[in-house]
């Protein structure tokens, strides 16, 4: 996150330098109250205006958000009329001059194909008509042209053709953090399909062969097990928001285990203890079940040895501590390196390095899981979850494509 950071500080340097030559050029003496003098006063106000037109810009470019950054963008520049295109139309025109439309796209097909900006002189037969010259900045987001940002002006001028393409470079950025928000939502979104598709064959095979067992002998607890199966998934295949709270994952996790030790009877013992001022923490959906999972997977299944979990969620300042721990057969910690880097995947394997990966992308790398192992020492698995980080909340979605 720190690279995006500062890739966004390089980007706005341009708008600085833009914003500096248009104060200098508009600026009046005036009372400017706490801001100093009329060129840091304007390059205040270009800095609000970028701010302003980042967020619909962050969406992508559409008609929608084309017409909310429009005006932002034609403050930056101060010229009489900007439209922003893509391809093939006009998505939105601020300000006069709106009838050159046409003109604008009959000389949108140069610069889309080369990437190189063009400036030219308009064709106007309306006499007060105060737009007479327009550039053409192409919008380019990993070397692909989307579309271009065009600046009408009065009068042709070299100043106006920097920093055009300056703007436009600086949209670009957005255009490609857009991008990257995408992409990032499609890569949760298949883990958490590829957590559903690991949890759908093997869980649900053995659940209903567990109730199945129960029918006949003790109907009632095969009526219990059956709710506990429906609630579970239901759960994990919800289609409600990409974060969940403690409460609502601890919950899930104890339908599953009440599905395990009908399966596994008293070979499974389970500790739980939860501070409950943790429970509203906000955290990435079907982040913690995964691991206890892996932990009866490995524990349980092929052996006939008892083994125990322990579950805990402590207060930690401004985080939430999640430890899940079992006594089970551990692993290679070589072998968990392997994991955790995709450079291999055993059965289960999937489960750690998928929430340790979702983890890393919504907190950073310092919020990666911390897992302590060795060959027939069993397992202990740290989460460390924000209490608060922008965006993180019950119910939020990460950002979908326009």
């Amino acid at each position: 996150m720190s690279g995006f950071l500062a890739g966004l500080c390089v980007a706005v340097l341009p708008l600085l330098a833009a914003g500096f030559w248009l104060g200098r050029r508009t600026a009046r003496p005036q009372n400017l109250g706490g801001l100093g003098t009329p060129v840091e006063h304007a390059t205040f106000e270009t800095l609000h205006n970028a701010t302003l037109a980042a967020p619909p810009l962050r969406a992508g470019l559409t008609g929608e958000t084309a017409r909310k950054s429009a005006r932002r963008l034609r403050t930056l520049l101060g010229t009489d009329a900007l439209c922003l295109t893509d391809r093939e139309t006009v998505l939105t025109w601020e300000g006069v001059g709106e009838h050159h439309r046409e003109e604008i796209l009959q000389r949108l097909g140069g610069p889309l194909d080369t990437g190189r900006g063009e400036a030219f002189r308009l064709r106007c037969d309306v006499p007060d008509c105060p737009v007479r010259w327009a550039v053409i900045a192409p919008l380019t987001v990993d070397d692909r042209v989307h579309g271009a940002l065009v600046a009408c002006a009065p009068r042709e001028s070299a100043v106006l053709v920097r920093a055009a393409g300056e703007v436009a470079r600086w949209v670009s950025v957005q255009l490609e953090l857009a991008d990257l928000d995408r992409s990032r939502t499609r890569l949760i979104e298949a883990e958490i399909k590829a957590l559903r598709a690991q949890i759908s064959p093997h869980f649900i095979f053995n659940s209903l062969a567990v109730i199945a067992s129960f029918v006949r002998t003790d109907p009632e607890r095969a009526r219990e097990l059956l709710l506990e199966f429906a609630d579970f998934t239901r759960y994990s295949f919800r289609r409600h928001g990409d974060f969940t709270t403690l409460a609502e994952e601890l919950h899930a996790i104890d339908h599953y285990l009440a599905l395990v030790r009908a399966r596994f009877g008293d070979r499974l013992s389970v500790t739980l203890q939860i501070a409950p001022e943790v429970l509203p923490v906000a955290l990435p959906f079907l982040c913690l079940q995964p691991l206890v999972e892996n932990a009866v997977k490995h524990g349980l299944e092929g052996t006939a040895d008892k083994r125990h979990i322990s579950i805990t969620a402590q207060d930690a300042g401004a985080e939430a501590l999640v430890v899940i721990e079992d006594d089970g057969p551990g692993m290679d910690p070589a072998l968990l390196r392997r994991i955790l880097a995709g450079e291999t995947s055993p059965s289960g394997g999937i489960g750690l390095s998928n929430v340790d990966d979702r983890l890393r992308q919504v907190y950073g790398d310092d919020h990666g899981l911390v897992i302590e192992t060795a060959a027939g020492a069993g397992m202990k698995i740290t989460a460390r979850l924000p209490k608060y980080q922008p965006g993180v909340h019950s119910g939020a979605r990460l950002p979908r494509e326009p």
